[in-house]
């Protein structure tokens, strides 16, 4: 889907394309996918790109450290993308001590000729606080202005991998991950921008697949019989990332299925993790089932620690 810039290219225009065989060493990566249907029926996918910092030459495999950005691809059919220049947003766009934007969130607002996305801000490392911000967009995702404030921030709280689910009465439900937490749950009105968090944890890191965190949930709702159902990232080890499912009949209390969706390896761009995703209902002939592409970060483990290249892979229901 959407490689890595190589090693040698350390400050990458967002439109490159590089060979394949191109040396990559987790320096860089791409992460984080989002993927909006436009009105002419093509798609735009926000994405993630993660660099070195100047001074921090580790980049994507010294993460706190490294900066990123939200930049978009283009695609018409799904399937094949085409990076788009320009940056979606970019740290300075969100404030001056931010090193990193990252996990976009984009959703439709009450305006119908306007967007909203949601995103992390970080500046520094994991452990730090950091907040969930958001921005609107009147050209379908190509320029985007901040909105004033947080939409959602603690002290001593790290958010990220921000999803919005719209409830029939109106309100929207913000899930992310909250580190050392799992994943939580916040409601807003129908202004989508002040946040309180909702009592309990949905998804809590206690299973053989998420013991060491369950993060970047991706929530669809069946429309057959408005059950939710969940995917998310289960990480059992630093080092070994699963996608998993679970489903709920109210959006607050989640049963976990016990097996993953999607596992790491043995080989190729997923080897060790397959984590953060999106997906997309594709174009269906009527009278034939649903079919549904996931769009995942994917990381090889070919780095010291079995880190190495974050990429964009994807898979398709059969």
């Amino acid at each position: 889907m959407l490689d890595a810039p190589p090693d040698e290219d350390t400050n990458p225009r967002p439109e490159a394309i590089w060979p394949t065989h191109a040396m990559r060493t987790g320096l860089s990566g791409v992460v984080a996918p989002r993927v909006i249907r436009l009105s002419g029926g093509t798609y735009r996918m926000f994405y993630t790109q993660i660099l070195p910092q100047p001074g921090h030459p580790g980049g994507a495999n010294d993460y706190d450290h490294s900066i990123a950005r939200i930049l978009s691809a283009h695609s018409t059919d799904g399937e094949s993308w085409q990076p788009e220049p320009g940056v979606r947003l970019g740290p300075v766009d969100a404030g001056n001590d931010i090193l990193r934007v990252v996990s976009s969130e984009v959703v439709p607002t009450a305006n119908a000729n306007t967007l909203r996305m949601y995103f992390e801000c970080s500046a520094g490392s994991q452990s730090d606080s950091n907040s969930i911000r958001s921005a609107l967009s009147t050209d379908e995702g190509l320029t985007w202005r901040l909105d004033e404030g947080d939409r959602l921030a603690k002290p001593g709280c790290n958010y990220s991998a921000p999803r919005i689910v719209f409830l029939d009465n109106g309100q929207s439900r913000l899930y992310c991950y909250e580190r050392g937490l799992g994943i939580i749950s916040a409601i807003a009105g129908m202004d989508g921008l002040e946040f309180q968090p909702e009592p309990g944890v949905r998804i809590a890191q206690d299973g053989p697949y998420d013991r060491y965190f369950a993060f970047a949930p991706e929530i669809i709702c069946t429309p057959d019989t408005r059950h939710y159902v969940m995917y998310y990232a289960g990480y059992r080890e630093p080092n070994r990332a699963f996608i998993l499912r679970a489903t709920s009949a109210d959006g607050l209390n989640w049963i976990k299925e016990p097996q993953p969706a999607i596992s790491p390896g043995p080989a190729g761009w997923d080897a060790a993790k397959s984590s953060e995703m999106c997906i997309i209902r594709l174009p269906t002939p009527t009278g034939s089932p649903p079919r549904y592409r996931m769009f995942y970060e994917a990381c090889d483990g070919t780095a010291p620690g079995e880190r190495g290249v974050w990429r964009i892979a994807s898979a398709t229901t059969t």
